[in-house]
Order: C-alpha cells, then structure tokens, then sequence
C-alpha cells in the first residue's frame, strides 16, 4: 500500500460516518449517502493525484459537494422524464412499454456486474455520460485502444445478455 492510500484510507476510517451524514443531511437518503462515499473513497484510491493530509479534507468535502450536485442533478432529470411520460402517455400499453425499459434497464446493471469492474464503467462513462473512447482514455489516463477493447468487452456481453431475452 502506497503512503497516499494509506493516508486516504486512515481518513476514510476515522471520518467515514461524518461524510456519510454530510452527504444523508443533502440528499435525504441514507442508504445512497453510503453508495456516494463510497464511490468517492474508491476514486480517491484510484487517482493519481497528489495528497496529502492537509489537504485530503478540503478535497473530500469538495467531491461530496459535487457528487450530492450530480445526484440531484440526475435525479431532475429522471423525474423530468417521468413527468413527461405520465403526462404523454395516451394508453396502457406505453406505460407497460416504460416499466419494461426499466427492466431492462436493471438487467443491463445485472450484466454489468458481473464483468470486470473496468469493463463496466468505461461502458458506462460511454453510455450513460456520453463520453467518446478517446475521452474515456483521457479521463481515466489508460491507452485509447485498452477503452476500446474494455467497451468491446462491455458491449458484447450486454449483447448476450438482450439475446438471450429476445430468444
């Protein structure tokens, strides 16, 4: 273990429950409280910035206050686009089309979990964020063709998997 893994992980253990409860305090929802420190200590972990113990506090609190921003963020949106349908949909059949995109939806996570976790989430910085293989390189600082064999990877197992449904 590296000396900034150790340092982010000592504070994440010593201070875990007071960022869980910041974020529980914004968001109202303790369960996803716990779900976005997570993700924020594992990106920590993963990152190759420069920490120190003066200045990990500021950059934890920074990222809470961006993670709650991008929860209620993608919370409007879902809401807006549930709002839409509620008020659009002229019979049964649209709204059963919509519940069964949402399981769909759920299957797709179900496929993702079970591949390599960096097959996963260049999938999903690719479908959910938009972002092209050439960005997702850039952000997550790996080789342009090691994107794009992980989205291959991503995308022919989601393939499988709806295949598998249709069959």
């Amino acid at each position: 273990m590296t000396n900034q893994q150790l340092i982010i992980s000592n504070y994440y253990a010593q201070h875990r429950g007071e960022i869980v409860d910041f974020i529980a305090l914004r968001i109202a929802d303790a369960c996803e409280a716990e779900d976005i420190v997570q993700d924020l200590f594992l990106r920590l972990l993963r990152g190759h910035q420069l920490i120190t113990p003066i200045t990990l506090p500021s950059l934890v609190y920074t990222l809470a206050r961006h993670s709650v921003a991008d929860y209620f963020r993608r919370r409007r949106v879902k809401e807006e686009y549930e709002h839409y349908l509620t008020k659009n949909t002229d019979s049964i059949g649209e709204i059963e089309s919509v519940i069964s995109a949402r399981q769909l939806m759920e299957r797709m996570e179900r496929t993702l979990a079970h591949l390599p976790e960096a097959c996963g989430r260049v999938y999903r910085l690719h479908i959910y964020d938009g972002l092209k293989v050439s960005d997702i390189a850039q952000q997550l600082v790996l080789p342009y063709k090691q994107v794009e064999n992980r989205l291959g990877q991503a995308r022919k197992a989601v393939r499988r998997q709806f295949t598998s449904l249709s069959a």
